[in-house]
């Protein structure tokens, strides 16, 4: 019944369950409040709230976000799962399918939650009496959510599982209908998975080495994109700092791009040495266009061209340029705060 109230409550969430003994039934309840995690292999983990997320919960019935559930046992208002999509057509549902269901919530306006009075039992297959599982499906369904809701952070995920990235050329899944569903729905970037429901999967070289508003010294006034719409192009300027616009919201990564707070997978580019901003890019020469020191003394150097990064006043605008580096006001910069995580 806790399940139903929670779902009536709020049609956008999933919650799992738990475990049953296979002979006895009976009923094994986790120790430790715990959530559902990920690696770059796309395997599934259970972890343990740490100190201070167990601190955060109102109660010891609180819900608990979770980063994705388990295979098996979920509980979802059918009107919400068949019109995000229901469960994958072209998956084998063995595998991996626990991660794309738990991914296409979170991405397209849902959420996943383990509610810790909701429980339902659950009793795991006998590998000994059933056919293992087929590896090579598993791997394939892995392939698909890669090439489907990891963005250009597949290339992590090939990374640590090369099998899965010889599979991918192999056999090229076709993902047309499931990219639609994502357009359809107007989901957002894994990286705003990364930024905000999982930051500790963040791989090494996308970590943010600082994020938050980018202040100009010499101004005041914090880095901005004011288009409606697509972004794609915007020009930045700067604009009154405001906690509350996530267009403010920037991150400086250890790959020494600066990745804009929107939905879209955008970094800070040059055209004609304006600042702009355009998809962020994976591979290819319009990689280096995309590259930025961030300096200790607050200058921001565009590493392709040697300039630096200059909030210019012209008329009531204050656009970004690149302008040769001396040092004055108007070219330093800093950012709310300093932000590491481990990769898993």
């Amino acid at each position: 019944m806790g399940f139903l109230k929670a779902i009536k409550g709020n049609p956008r969430r999933e919650d799992p369950g738990w475990a049953l003994g296979p002979e006895t039934f009976q009923y094994y309840p986790s120790k430790d409040l715990q959530r559902g995690v990920l690696d770059w292999k796309l395997d599934f983990h259970w972890e343990p709230l740490s100190d201070s997320e167990r601190k955060a919960l109102l109660s010891p019935i609180s819900p608990i976000r979770s980063p994705v559930v388990p295979g098996g046992v979920v509980a979802v208002d059918r009107h919400y799962f068949q019109n995000t999509g229901a469960y994958d057509p072209l998956m084998s549902l063995r595998g991996g399918e626990n991660l794309e269901l738990s991914l296409k919530a979170w991405l397209c306006g849902g959420s996943v939650e383990i509610l810790p009075c909701s429980r339902v039992g659950h009793i795991y297959q006998n590998q000994e009496a059933n056919s293992p599982p087929d590896q090579e499906a598993t791997l394939l369904n892995k392939v698909r959510i890669a090439e489907t809701w990891l963005d250009s952070f597949k290339e992590t995920f090939y990374k640590h599982s090369p099998e899965a990235f010889a599979l991918s050329k192999a056999e090229k899944p076709d993902c047309t209908e499931r990219l639609q569903l994502q357009r359809r729905l107007g989901c957002r970037t894994f990286h705003w998975f990364l930024a905000n429901i999982y930051p500790e999967l963040y791989p090494s070289e996308h970590r943010p080495r600082f994020s938050g508003k980018l202040h100009n010294t010499g101004l005041g006034f914090c880095a901005d994109c004011q288009a409606e719409g697509d972004l794609l192009g915007c020009a930045m300027m700067l604009a009154p700092c405001s906690d509350s616009r996530r267009q403010q919201h920037l991150e400086h990564t250890g790959r020494k791009e600066i990745h804009f707070g929107s939905p879209q997978h955008l970094c800070f580019d040059v055209r004609r040495e304006q600042v702009i901003l355009q998809n962020c890019t994976a591979e290819g020469p319009a990689i280096h266009q995309q590259h930025w020191d961030f300096q200790e003394n607050g200058m921001i150097v565009h590493i392709l061209s040697g300039k630096c990064m200059e909030a210019v006043v012209q008329e009531n605008n204050k656009d970004l340029y690149l302008r040769q580096c001396d040092g004055k006001a108007s070219q330093l910069w800093r950012f709310d705060n300093v932000r590491a995580v481990d990769e898993r």
